[in-house]
């Protein structure tokens, strides 16, 4: 027997749905960031991809599929060219809601379906998750949004900071890594032990005065901070501070708030995987390997969580015996060493993804995706 109608997924639904008034009206259909689809997109994407797995891959029905496939499924249609196909904001309420109704139809009749994709609450799990990261990306979107609107900034009071930091001694053990629940995606499966040898790792994540603090000591332009790419990267960008910094009259930077720390205390972020690499180098520290940071965050070691994701050392790749589910490319595509690990959640992360194992991964250029950094020793 399945489970029924899952209530969480209807209250993602009406988060994504919300969506469409956090923003005015013209620019729900801008693409804010070249790596960032419209909000408007995001919203028609998570509704048309429960409906294609449920109402088509369990039930057989492409009725509303058939005529979405090529706007919604991302590898059809590119990202710069999506605003031009999408109907109105009015129009996609409407949409959504009809879609959802039909979905709703096809939950109710799971109770007596026998497919692979129902056992043990799986399609739900992976669904929940796939309008909570969306959700997270439909966030980014508004603050590259934001970002956009901003004209002639007053400087934050803001002042440069040594990289020191408390750290927390994480002993030589052997540790559980990943996890086999139903919840979990492929790249989190199967859970294995592994040695982790002893290591230290900061109690906090690297702050926005830290980062100030290699700015002033000239990171940006220091070659011998930087792995080669990372510094090629970083002479073609022209890139001197975090993505959402802006220079303020002349002197000093504003730098945007995140509600909860003085500015000062909150962790940097709008960094990419390469900027990471070079304030470890800066602090005599390097970034911990996603084993560790996953170690120490399951030994209780790491405070300041779920604030930004945090950079690892690692090229996103394959556990031992890596089996690839729901379908060939869902992880797999990405284990191409050009992609690296994230870990933790940000402020904008929904709680369905803010387990131990969860595991992002990004491209080491991008920078709009609210990561910062956490230093192992």
């Amino acid at each position: 027997m399945n489970p029924p109608f899952p209530h969480r997924l209807a209250g993602l639904r009406a988060a994504s749905r919300a969506m469409l008034d956090a923003v005015p009206e013209h620019d729900l259909t801008r693409q804010s960031h070249a790596e960032l689809s419209p909000l408007l997109w995001h919203v028609g994407h998570v509704f048309f991809v429960e409906h294609y797995w449920l109402a088509e891959c369990v039930f057989g029905d492409h009725d509303i599929t058939d005529h979405w496939r090529t706007l919604y499924f991302p590898e059809l249609c590119a990202k710069g060219e999506r605003s031009a196909r999408l109907p109105g904001p009015d129009a996609m309420r409407d949409w959504t809601r009809a879609v959802a109704a039909r979905s709703d139809a096809y939950w109710a009749a799971t109770p007596e379906m026998d497919h692979a994709l129902l056992n043990d609450g799986y399609l739900e799990a992976f669904l929940r998750q796939h309008y909570a990261q969306h959700l997270e990306t439909m966030r980014l979107a508004c603050d590259q949004l934001a970002l956009g609107h901003t004209t002639r900034p007053a400087a934050t009071a803001l002042a440069p900071a040594s990289p020191e930091c408390t750290t927390t001694h994480v002993p030589a053990h052997t540790a559980t890594i990943g996890t086999d629940d139903v919840a979990a995606y492929d790249n989190e499966k199967p859970a294995f032990e592994t040695h982790v040898a002893a290591f230290d790792i900061a109690d906090h994540p690297v702050t926005n005065a830290q980062w100030l603090g290699l700015m002033e000591a000239g990171g940006y332009h220091r070659p011998e901070l930087w792995d080669p790419a990372g510094w090629a990267w970083r002479e073609a960008a022209g890139v001197t501070h975090p993505q959402h910094w802006r220079p303020a009259g002349g002197h000093g930077w504003h730098v945007p708030g995140d509600g909860e720390d003085a500015i000062a205390d909150a962790p940097v972020h709008g960094i990419g995987w390469y900027e990471a690499r070079a304030f470890a180098r800066y602090a005599g520290a390097r970034l911990p390997t996603e084993i560790e940071w996953e170690a120490a965050r399951r030994a209780d070691c790491l405070r300041g969580l779920h604030r930004v994701w945090e950079w690892c050392a690692d090229a996103f790749h394959p556990y031992p015996g890596f089996t690839a589910f729901p379908y060939e490319a869902y992880s797999q595509s990405w284990f191409d060493g050009d992609h690296f690990v994230a870990r933790g959640g940000s402020r904008h992360t929904e709680p369905d993804v803010l387990r131990p194992g969860f595991r992002n991964f990004y491209p080491p250029a991008h920078r709009h995706v609210r990561a910062g950094l956490r230093l192992a020793f």
